[in-house]
């Protein structure tokens, strides 16, 4: 994330702590967050599918771009739309930590029906992101999604709005998640931080389908 780190950071008044990341110093062995539903999950796909995908992302990966444009269509239209596949988003802040905060609050403000549809156009506008000013970005997506420019400020700097993020992010430290996207299938890590290709994950979704645990 180097080199997004160094286009400039959107100024949006979040926490310190929440802005510098993630403190990943885990003591002793911890259950896995992934096999079991979470507060703040947000889920596409039946909640009876058989298989059920955790995937950690952050809305300033550049990998995480590339997984939401070229393999995730393909999958949503294969096996979340038919019924076989829930697939549950979680969030981790990767740099600049402040544009992945604003953009998961801004999603979250926006809605549960419309998270998942701000997620993907954040992902999709990074390209955009070039010139180091962002925040207009962010608030032609914003505006776009329902909310007006005083609702998109008041979110940002919501503490509310933030501890609740603080509290989601909890859940990558739990899984031990230390680069996105990262994926779990039915509570189990498919590989390690990076892409895994459509093979890879429609690999790991028919071997939990044959009774892998959920």
């Amino acid at each position: 994330m180097n080199a997004l780190s160094r286009r400039g950071a959107l100024t949006v008044g979040l926490a310190a702590g929440l802005a510098g990341g993630l403190g990943l110093a885990l003591a002793g062995p911890q259950a896995l967050a992934a096999a079991e539903p979470a507060a703040g999950d947000i889920s596409v796909g039946s909640p009876k599918a058989p298989v059920h995908v955790v995937e950690y992302l952050s809305v300033t990966c550049p990998h995480c771009a590339h997984f939401n444009a070229d393999v995730f269509p393909t999958l949503k239209a294969k096996y979340i739309d038919t019924g076989q596949v829930r697939w549950t988003f979680r969030e981790m802040l990767t740099a600049p930590g402040n544009v992945a905060a604003a953009g998961f609050l801004m999603a979250r403000c926006a809605g549960p029906s419309k998270y998942v549809k701000v997620v993907d156009e954040v992902l999709r506008s990074q390209p955009r992101w070039q010139s180091g000013n962002i925040k207009p970005i962010f608030l032609e997506i914003a505006q776009a999604n329902g909310l007006t420019e005083a609702q998109f400020e008041a979110c940002l700097t919501d503490p509310k709005g933030q501890e609740a993020l603080q509290q989601r992010l909890m859940l990558a430290q739990k899984d031990e998640v230390t680069g996105t996207p990262t994926f779990f299938v039915n509570g189990k890590r498919v590989g390690g931080p990076g892409v895994p290709d459509l093979a890879d994950m429609e690999a790991a979704i028919a071997q939990a389908a044959k009774g892998g645990r959920r």
